[in-house]
């Protein structure tokens, strides 16, 4: 069961990090290697855990009611955590930086998205903080469609500078997120294409219109918009993650693709949402139990 709640605003819509902290990764990943920079993340770990208390206690929180561990195996988990978001973050960098990698992959679904693309149909492929994002965005370059990334502009231009400074091309098209809601029109334009749009939806900003569902048994907030918008423009949904499994084996999961017809009334639209939303959660509950190590929403989820 559902409500629709009009709560405040418990993430601010900010990362950390900046453009220093890309390039100081790509000079340690460029002269001394991957295993060399995951070895060095132990230290930025323990600095991390000392002088991030919210974000350790968020993801104590977490293990604690989705996974019920011991408070121990919690607190142990969150340092684990901590290393893993590090492990993702340098992977991420030096796909994107175009530095040479062993990484292998397996891609569970694949053939979905490979159909949505011969047959010319645009999608929403809606991801959450699971995993590597940015791998599965840079993977989807086996599709024969071109694909967009809906990205906070902070981050973008970060992405952005890093690219350019070191000469590297991405395999997507990112459309950052802005204050005049420009990325409507552009996300609009995508899927009149017949291109794919990713995003996140397990988060978001401000007043943005949202609903309290069950995830692992209690109440969180989780947005309507991505939902709304695959309904209005007629697109079908599928959800995609990259969870690493080992320290250079990713594996990626891509739903079936659904459609959902936009009912004329708000009531019976609602409704259906809140159908796709508990799928939605669902397969993120389901990755979390295969994964648990590798929820990176580092803020009071439940709150």
């Amino acid at each position: 069961m559902t409500t629709e709640v009009q709560a405040e605003e418990k993430w601010q819509g900010k990362t950390r990090g900046g453009n220093f902290g890309y390039w100081f990764f790509i000079f340690l990943l460029r002269n001394l290697g991957l295993k060399f920079a995951y070895l060095f993340l132990r230290f930025v770990v323990v600095y991390f855990a000392l002088f991030a208390p919210k974000a350790s206690r968020s993801q104590y929180q977490y293990l604690k009611k989705a996974h019920h561990f011991s408070s121990f195996k919690a607190w142990i988990s969150v340092i684990k955590n901590f290393y893993l978001f590090g492990q993702v973050i340098l992977d991420k960098v030096a796909l994107m930086a175009d530095i040479k990698t062993n990484f292998t992959y397996f891609f569970d679904g694949e053939e979905y998205l490979h159909q949505l693309a011969k047959d010319q149909k645009g999608a929403l492929l809606v991801g959450a903080h699971i995993g590597n994002w940015e791998i599965a965005g840079h993977l989807m370059k086996r599709i024969n469609t071109k694909v967009h990334v809906l990205m906070l502009d902070a981050e973008h231009q970060q992405i952005k500078a890093m690219l350019e400074k070191n000469k590297s091309e991405k395999n997507f098209h990112i459309i950052p997120i802005k204050n005049d809601l420009s990325h409507l029109e552009l996300i609009k334009q995508a899927f009149e294409r017949n291109e794919f749009v990713a995003m996140h939806g397990d988060r978001f900003i401000g007043n943005a219109k949202h609903f309290h569902c069950d995830f692992f048994g209690e109440k969180a907030a989780f947005p309507t918009g991505p939902f709304y918008m695959a309904m209005k423009f007629g697109v079908p949904i599928s959800f995609v993650s990259a969870a690493k499994e080992t320290s250079t084996h990713y594996h990626l999961y891509c739903t079936k693709p659904e459609q959902y017809p936009n009912p004329g009334s708000p009531k019976l639209r609602d409704e259906q949402i809140k159908k796709v939303l508990a799928k939605y959660i669902s397969n993120i509950e389901n990755l979390l139990k295969k994964h648990p190590l590798q929820w990176f929403n580092y803020y009071d989820f439940w709150a």
